[in-house]
């Protein structure tokens, strides 16, 4: 997913580093949201059915890793655009920093 970053551009607003992403960077954030979409009905489907617990405990585990893969590429996007914004825009470098710093300790907690 690296390969998209240069299709993602952002701009320091206020004390945040908003990100404004191509079709093309936005289309694998998509297609894996799709999927776990996917997932979660099959999930529902198996509750509906009364499949064996494990199953679903599985089901559960696949989801959860599949968003955090997201989570990972979006936080990635942020990382890249920060340090691109606080090398060249003169004045931001602290609030870019301040915010790719904020958006990593956000998904720290991801794993808690």
């Amino acid at each position: 997913m690296g390969s998209t970053d240069e299709h993602v551009e952002g701009n320091v607003v206020g004390d945040r580093i908003l990100l404004t992403r191509s079709e093309e960077a936005k289309r694998p954030l998509v297609q894996r949201l799709n999927r776990i979409e996917g997932q979660v009905r099959g999930l529902r489907k198996m509750i509906e059915e009364d499949r064996y617990c494990l199953d679903e405990v599985q089901q559960i585990n696949a989801m959860s890793a599949a968003l955090r893969e997201v989570a990972l590429a979006i936080i990635a996007q942020h990382v890249a655009v920060g340090v691109r914004i606080a090398a060249r825009v003169e004045g931001t470098e602290e609030t870019a920093m301040d915010d790719v710093t904020r958006v990593l300790r956000a998904a720290m907690r991801l794993d808690g």
